[in-house]
């Protein structure tokens, strides 16, 4: 039997294409999830797991959808295998119930891992570049030194609470704790 799996990262993204191309393909039924593939409670897959049996088909509509990375994506083949289930990508046009399949597999997963290696390394690169250059990343602070300052101090004066701080300073409680945070460590490297 075909079944089919679909997942888009948010509430906001549709799973209509997906969908769409999953029944195209033939899929009885068709299993969703609308998490990161990072979360490793994905009930829609943990369903789709449950269900499956020997000579079965998973679907899905490329192999991004299903593994968060390619570690997870061999093991969940893997898996799929010691169950004998197969894989078939429609994007990517793998089928891993042949030999051929399971190669070209293989062989894309290695090559999005080198890619992925690839962005990474040129990422770390051009942080270095720009670092030497004197530019930090990252948000710009929110407030100025005398704001900052005056925050601080009327934190510790305790004459105001944190929420009244934080309205006055026109910030949020994480980045007014952040400031605390940094101004405790900084007594500490003093001392």
């Amino acid at each position: 039997m075909l079944i089919g799996y679909a997942r888009v990262l948010t509430d906001d993204q549709n799973l209509d294409l997906q969908r769409d191309a999953l029944k195209g393909a033939g899929c009885e039924r068709i299993f969703e999830d609308t998490v990161s593939g990072a979360k490793a409670d994905r009930i829609g897959l943990a369903a789709l797991m449950n269900v499956l049996r020997a000579g079965d088909t998973v679907v899905i509509w490329r192999l991004d959808r299903l593994g968060r990375s390619l570690k997870n994506l061999i093991q969940l083949v893997e898996r799929l295998e010691t169950v004998k289930v197969g894989l078939r990508s429609l994007q990517e046009n793998i089928d891993t119930t042949s030999s051929g399949g399971r190669l070209v597999f293989h062989l894309f997963g290695a090559l999005a891992e080198f890619e992925r290696n690839l962005i990474r390394e040129r990422t770390q690169a051009g942080l270095l570049a720009a670092r030497a250059r004197g530019r930090m990343g990252g948000q710009p602070k929110r407030l100025d030194p005398t704001k900052r300052a005056l925050a601080l101090k009327l934190h510790h004066e305790r004459s105001h609470t944190i929420e009244e701080i934080c309205r006055m300073m026109g910030i949020s409680k994480s980045t007014l704790y952040n400031y605390l945070d940094k101004a405790d460590s900084d007594v500490i490297g003093i001392a």
